[in-house]
Formats: structure tokens, sequence, C-alpha cells
């Protein structure tokens, strides 16, 4: 016979000839499912079995099976199994379909699946102790059952005298007979068994196949069986209690004689019990998984009421983007606390909102003026070389002035409105390692430019943070510049920087009113006794914001004597990290990216701790 696994190997998977074999003679077409290929390989001539599969012969899938014209084609091990691919995808259609469905019937069927598992677990259980029960009693009372006397010492006569014609030999072939029936069938069968596996049944009473544990008790081997089962001979299954019994049988004055009395009943009796149990139970269990789901679908329609809410507020706002939709809050719940949530979200969105116009307001406002003025010279410049009219060289270099302070003051209304339009989280790249005390120097030095009748007194200790370079020395730089604009002619500026990284400025202006503290760091807002000086109202909103980022903050208070006091505390170290100079890309050491450190100041050796980036 060929090699099975060498004719797989010649192609014979992929010829599309039959291929005889198999241990029935059966008959398969190369051409059908599971063939190889589609090549006509050599066909074997010699029917033998079937041909085992690549697992079976252990021959080396890996080197494909080859068609007639040398094509490879995929090993078989390597084809995807289709029939647990379909069978994977008929186990998770169910779950895909329940899961499309609205979250109330899911609920509704979760409720109805698990009262109807309890409903079941019940009433199995209970079915299956109630038929315990009822075994037990049934057995109890077979075992506290005695025969009649006068019932089974005519039974024996009868037998013995053989005045049946109907004996018990045509049900039992070891029988001696069968009482005459033609009586009432009695609640219980009564026959004796005798040593030699005969039976003699009474009057109304049914035959009952002997069993060995009859026998032994007949043999008084045993004073009497275990209740056990059996069947009489029409197939009726019983349960069956043989004693030891003293009967009076025979001529009279026959002596009392020990013998072998069998007690039956059938089983019957507490089956039609059982049955009916089962369907009772059947029925209430329908009716209380129909109760449950329509309960539970209830239950999920009285529950998610709140959300349909919230669905129609949040599909109110995308419609007509009306963000002072509240939804009433009751309770404490997780849906009330969602109500709140989205409550919240809709008052800081129109709140952002309401910042957002006001700053386009505001800033169209702003440069309203400076491009009125502007828009004015230029046209008196404009006019004068129409019309040929020169402007005297005093007022036409007046004239110059105010454009280029014009140009100036739009270009520095623009760069505020950029710098506040710039993202509140800044990238990792931007933060750096900054010595403040330089920072703070560098600022001083503008301002003593800005304000060069002013005595400036300047104390610094040096203290290192992590910021923006450049938005870092803005902040400072309009913190100084506020101080002298508002300072006296001939007045002070105290300027300290401590060595806990607290820069403190002080000024001996007129000072800001208490009603006004609260409005002090808005964009656009001026106080009305500034609102003749030059700025637009943005330097402190830039301050706060900057300073923010780097993870401070600012506070402006009243002076003792006058003036304002304005404390900006920054979180650093008095020494830079080890290995890395002040102004590197993040600060960090051994090559780690930037923001890739944490800590707090002074975890560090020297003191250095990392500094809370625009990210905190």
């Amino acid at each position: 016979m060929t090699d099975p696994s060498r004719e797989r190997r010649d192609g014979t998977y992929g010829s599309t000839g039959p291929v005889e074999g198999g241990a029935e003679g059966t008959r398969a077409e190369g051409t059908g499912a599971g063939s190889f290929g589609t090549g006509h390989g050599p066909r074997s001539a010699d029917p033998g079995p079937e041909v085992p599969g690549p697992a079976e012969t252990g021959a080396d899938d890996t080197e494909g099976v080859g068609g007639p014209h040398g094509e490879r084609h995929e090993p078989a091990a390597a084809r995807p199994a289709r029939g647990h691919t379909n069978l994977a995808i008929r186990l998770t259609a169910p779950v895909r379909r329940f899961g499309a469905l609205p979250i109330r019937s899911r609920m509704a069927l979760l409720v109805a699946a698990a009262v109807a598992i309890a409903v079941a677990v019940v009433a199995v259980a209970s079915w299956l102790l109630t038929r315990s029960q009822l075994r037990n009693e049934l057995d109890n009372s077979l075992r506290n059952s005695t025969a009649p006397s006068s019932q089974i010492s005519s039974a024996i006569d009868t037998c013995n005298q053989g005045s049946s014609s109907n004996s018990d030999s045509s049900q039992n072939s070891t029988g001696r007979g069968t009482a005459p029936s033609g009586s009432e069938q009695a609640f219980a069968y009564f026959q004796v068994v005798f040593d030699d596996g005969s039976r003699c049944v009474a009057v109304g009473s049914q035959p009952v196949k002997v069993q060995a544990e009859d026998v032994a008790v007949a043999r008084q081997n045993a004073p009497e069986s275990p209740v056990h089962t059996s069947t009489t001979e029409s197939g009726q299954q019983v349960q069956v209690h043989t004693r030891l019994q003293s009967i009076r049988y025979g001529p009279p004055g026959s002596p009392l004689r020990v013998v072998a009395v069998s007690i039956s009943r059938p089983v019957d009796e507490i089956q039609t019990s059982l049955n009916r149990l089962a369907l009772l139970l059947t029925v209430v269990a329908g009716i209380g998984v129909l109760g449950a789901g329509a309960a539970g679908l209830w239950i999920a329609r009285t529950g998610l009421r709140p959300v349909d809410g919230l669905t129609r507020a949040v599909e109110h706002v995308a419609r007509t983007e009306d963000l002072s939709v509240r939804i009433p809050v009751d309770g404490e719940d997780e849906i009330a606390r969602l109500s709140r949530s989205f409550n919240s979200m809709t008052a800081a969105l129109a709140s952002s909102r309401d910042r957002q116009s006001q700053l386009i307001a505001d800033a169209g406002h702003e440069l309203r003026t400076p491009l009125t003025s502007l828009r004015t010279n230029v046209e008196l410049l404009a006019r004068s070389e129409e019309t040929g009219r020169a402007i005297p060289a005093d007022d036409r270099r007046a004239l110059m002035a105010s454009v280029k302070a014009q140009m100036s003051e739009l270009a520095a209304l623009i760069g505020d409105l950029q710098e506040l339009s710039r993202p509140d989280a800044l990238a990792p790249g931007q933060v750096r390692v900054v010595a403040l005390h330089e920072v703070v120097e560098q600022a001083l030095r503008r301002a003593r430019l800005r304000g060069p009748d002013l005595a400036i007194d300047a104390t610094t200790s040096d203290w290192y943070v992590r910021a923006e370079p450049a938005t870092l020395e803005r902040a400072v730089v309009n913190v100084l510049d506020n101080a002298v604009k508002f300072s006296p002619p001939g007045g002070s500026v105290e300027v300290r920087l401590d060595g806990a990284g607290v820069l403190t400025v002080r000024d001996h202006g007129p000072g800001i009113p208490p009603e006004d503290l609260p409005h002090v760091f808005e964009r656009f807002w001026r106080s009305p006794s500034a609102r003749s000086l030059p700025g637009s109202g943005l330097g402190l909103a830039i301050v706060a914001r900057t300073l923010q980022q780097a993870g401070g903050e600012i506070t402006l208070e009243p002076a003792d004597g006058g003036g304002t006091v304005a404390r900006i505390r920054l979180p650093g170290a008095p020494t830079p990290p080890p290995d890395v100079p002040p102004d590197a890309p993040g600060g960090n050491r051994d090559g780690a990216p930037d923001g890739a450190r944490g800590g707090t100041p002074g975890d560090e050796e020297g003191g250095w701790g990392a500094v809370p980036s625009s990210h905190d």
C-alpha cells in the first residue's frame, strides 16, 4: 500500500480526480472542501484507509503542498480555522445585539434574567426538596406498615392449594401462584416471598418482581430489607420493603410460622403530586419573570428620567448653542452629581464665552483709540501734502512723534493680546531653569531708564526657578513698570528678593482703593484714576497668568504710609540643580527630558528641588 504521507507530499491532495480509500471504501473528490491546491496530482491505485491529516502523519507542514506547476500552497496549519471563527462569530453576535439595545431594554432584560435565574433555582430546589420529602414519607410509611395476617394466610393457603388456574406461573416462572383477584385494589401491594425466589401475591395486589434483598429476608439472613425500588409485572415502579412476619396458615390449629412479607407502594402516587407541583412552579415562575421584566422596565424608565432630561439639554445646547440651560438637581445620587457636573460645565463654558466676547469687545475698544488718533494724524499729513500747505516744522515733529507713540502703543497692545491668546499650559521645551535674581536685575535696568528721576533701592538674593524666561522677564518688567508709572516725581521704589523666593516691589504712589483690588488682575480693567495714563489694562493680567504657569502667585495690598506692595512668590531653590547651568532647557539633570523630573524644594543635593511647571 502506498504511504499516505508520501501521497500527500506527491500532490495527491490536490488531485481533481476522486481519491478512493477509507475504511468503508468511500470516495472523496479532490475538488471538494478540504482539498489542498488545484493541481492534478497522481492518484493512488491502491485503495486503502483514509489518508490521515498532517497532524496524524506527523509530516512537515512548513514545506507546503505543491501543485502540478510547482506553485506553493499555504500549509494547513497556517490557514485559519473557519469553523472556530464562525463559532466565535455566532457566540459574540448575541452580545453585540444586546449591546446595541437601549439601556432601558438592557436593564429590563438583566432584571428579568436575574429574577428568572433566582426563580428557577428556587423552583428546582423546592421541587427536589418536595420529592425527597415525599419519598422519605413513602419509605417511612412502608417501614411502619404491616400486612394484614388474614390476607397473607389466605394468600398462602390459596397458593398452596393451587385453587387458581391463573397462578403466577404466567408472570413468574418461579412463582407458586396468585390469589384470585376481583376485589378492589389495596393502597399497598402484599406478597409473600419464599427462599427460592418464588412469591405468592395477595388478593387485590399487583405481582412485584422479587429482588435479591427480598430473597435475603426470606432466607432469614436479615430481619428486614432496606426500602428499595422494583417494578410490577406491568412495568409500574414501586417502593418495596420486606420483613419477617409470623403468620398462622394451613389447617386450623397450625402453629405460627415466620414468612417474608413484601409490602410495596407505587411511586405514581407521589409522582402525580410532583408533576402538579412542577406545573405550578413553572406558571408562578413565568408570571414572576414577566412581572420582573415589567418592573425592571418601569424602574429603568423612572431611574433614567433625569438622564433623558440631561440628554435633551445637551441636544438643545448642541442645536442652539444656548449655554444658559440648567438641569434641576434633586438628591445626592449619581444622577444628581452628573446634573451638577453638567450645570458646572455649561456655566464654565458660558463664562468662558462671555470672557471671550468681552475680550474681543475690550480689544476693539482699546484698538479704536490709537487707530483713531493715528488715522487723524496721518490724514493731517496727507492733506498737507495734497493741498500744498506745509505744516510748521514744530507741529510736524509733534505729529510724527504722536504717530510713533501711537504705533508703539498699538504694537504693545497687539503683543499683549497675543500673549493672552497663548494656551495656558506651556510646552515642556519652553520651561527652563531661570535665575530669578538676574531677571530682576535686567528689569531694574529698564525701570531706571523709564524713571530716571526715581530712587530705586534694590536688594536681591540668588533664587532659581523653573519658568519660561521671556514671559517671566516680561511679568517682572510689568510689575516694575507699574511701580514706576504710579510713583510721584522724585519718589522711591523698594525692590527686595529674599532667600525664600519672595519678590517684593513697593511704591509710594496713590495706591489702589480697596474696592478695586479684586479687579486689578482682570483683562482690560483700569482704575478710574489711571485711565488718563498710558496702558491697555492687560499688564497685571499677563503677570498673574505667567506666575500661575510657573506655579507661583502675585498679591497686591496697600502699603503702610501710602502706595502699594506687590509680592511675587515662585517655588524654586537658592542654588541651581547640579550639573545644570541656569537657563538650561527644562533644568533637568542626566539628560532627562523636559518635565521628566519632579520633587519639592530641598529634596536634592544643594537644596534644589523641581519647580512646578506650567502644567501643575
